[in-house]
């Protein structure tokens, strides 16, 4: 063979492998901590929170009104997310201090899918999905409290790269112990303070008490993860796809915007860590545009779950209610302790500035990547995902695309959505006490204990005010009959063939 046709034989063969690679999307997710679906402008002026960043986002794609995370708290949505399927099905609380991990061996996620199909992955900030700590204990050492009971230069697994991620850079929860920066599966700061006690910082919130490496600073976090994930990204070869996970600390808390962002909101601090949050977003923007990636990279942008309950606070003094036209706040099963902000961008591929009503859950975004990168996922796979690609480029589809949708937070208290209908199967979708004064502005009721259920139409009565439960019978029982069959084990994305 002639060293022409060497050549052109070479090209015959490179040319659609670099083809296929270039046409694979990267994928970037930004994972918000404790945000209303109104803690985001959308471009409105008169917001007490600007998110210009954000807003971007959402006028280069298509932004979801009715999108959901799949608990009221963190550990699970952040589970139903990565695995696409409903946390309800192994547990319902959050990994606590020192807690091992949620998942199993087995488990499929989206970042092993990627990763087998040729994906760099990287997961930087908070986790919150459990680790092996007993791997670095000390024998006869059992006070999690203490320094001391932990050998820190010990490789800890069961983390990130566990569950699919080349690289992990972050601080694991920032309110749990132990407080220090880890690298991939080892500490890269070592907790040598035996305890720190709870103090409230800028905004509220504190800190359980636990060992702390010196000179840890929790206002350092939400701009060094991001630098983190900035600097990752311009380490990425043009040819390879990635897949960049961004979990913000923020604005859970303890509320630590940095100085520059104080006075920036006009919802208080709180309103300022979102600011930051927003400013974090827009760096890793620039960093995709700098290296001339964006116009070929998923950019997704929500939340694990709604406002903490501090939004009560903001409510009275600000005037600023997290969650919009919606009922609840965090750990509850109303719509604003799982609404959350949902926005997806893919140029060329989702129309700019789209918006759709369609009821859509974190747990979709795997079916929705298989279908993207051309996995094939078994019936085993990410159960509860549907796929959302029919919605995101406005192709004919039967609607609703989802059957229905769960959502949980504690043990035996679940709602189900179908269509505009919402049933509860408790007497109340709150996980505390309401205040008066929050019951009062939007004129709503509590139910007495012994109230059988609640239905809610969310099309008439988004704000969940009025109790339909006894006027509709045979809705209730229909939708309390589906529930159960999907508590008893029944998936709820259809079968694949």
């Amino acid at each position: 063979m002639t060293k022409a046709l060497l050549i052109l034989s070479f090209l015959a063969i490179s040319i659609p492998l670099h083809a296929e690679r270039a046409s694979k999307p990267n994928i970037v997710i930004f994972y918000a901590d404790d945000m209303g679906v109104a803690d985001v402008s959308y471009g409105d002026p008169k917001a007490k929170i600007q998110t210009p960043n954000i807003d971007r986002l959402a006028r280069r794609g298509m932004t979801f009104s009715d999108g959901h995370s799949s608990s009221g708290i963190c550990t699970p949505s952040r589970f139903a997310l990565l695995t696409g399927q409903h946390h309800w099905r192994r547990f319902h609380g959050i990994v606590g201090a020192f807690g091992k991990t949620v998942f199993k061996p087995d488990d499929f996620t989206i970042a092993k899918m990627l990763k087998q199909q040729g994906y760099q992955t990287g997961c930087f900030g908070k986790w919150h999905l459990g680790w092996d700590f007993d791997a670095i204990r000390k024998a006869g050492k059992n006070d999690q409290k203490e320094a001391a009971s932990y050998d820190w230069s010990k490789r800890f697994p069961d983390g990130p790269l566990d569950q699919g991620f080349d690289r992990y850079f972050g601080d694991g929860t920032i309110n749990f112990p132990p407080y220090c920066w880890i690298e991939n599966d080892r500490f890269a700061t070592i907790p040598t303070k035996p305890v720190i006690k709870s103090n409230p910082l800028a905004g509220g919130g504190n800190f359980r008490a636990g060992p702390m490496a010196e000179n840890w600073n929790p206002y350092e976090i939400l701009p060094t993860v991001t630098k983190k994930t900035v600097e990752w990204i311009e380490e990425q070869n043009a040819d390879k796809p990635f897949f960049a996970y961004l979990a913000f600390n923020s604005p859970h808390y303890p509320i630590v915007p940095n100085k520059e962002y104080h006075g920036k909101s006009k919802a208080g601090f709180y309103g300022d860590f979102m600011i930051e949050t927003d400013a974090m977003v827009g760096k890793v923007l620039k960093a995709l545009e700098k290296k001339d990636v964006l116009e070929n990279t998923i950019v997704i942008f929500t939340a694990d779950n709604g406002a903490e309950n501090l939004g009560f606070d903001r409510l009275k003094e600000f005037d600023h209610w997290s969650s919009g036209r919606f009922r609840g706040l965090k750990r509850d099963i109303y719509e604003g302790g799982h609404r959350v902000p949902f926005i997806i961008s893919w140029p060329g591929k989702i129309q700019a500035g789209s918006r759709s009503t369609e009821v859509v859950s974190q747990v979709d975004l795997a079916a929705t990547f298989a279908k993207i990168i051309g996995y094939k996922l078994s019936n085993e796979e990410a159960i509860d995902s549907y796929n959302l690609l029919p919605v995101l480029t406005g192709k004919e589809y039967a609607k609703p695309l989802r059957t229905a949708t769960v959502q949980n937070t504690a043990k035996g208290k679940y709602a189900l959505r179908q269509g505009d209908w919402v049933y509860l199967n408790t007497h109340s979708g709150a996980a505390q006490r309401e205040q008066k004064d929050y019951l009062k502005h939007f004129d709503l009721k509590t139910y007495p204990k012994e109230t059988p259920g609640l239905l809610f139409n969310l099309k008439d009565d988004p704000r969940q005010s009025k109790n339909v439960h006894e006027k509709h019978p045979e809705k209730v029982a229909a939708m309390k009959k589906l529930l159960n069959r999907y508590l008893d084990g029944q998936r709820c994305a259809p079968e694949r063939k």
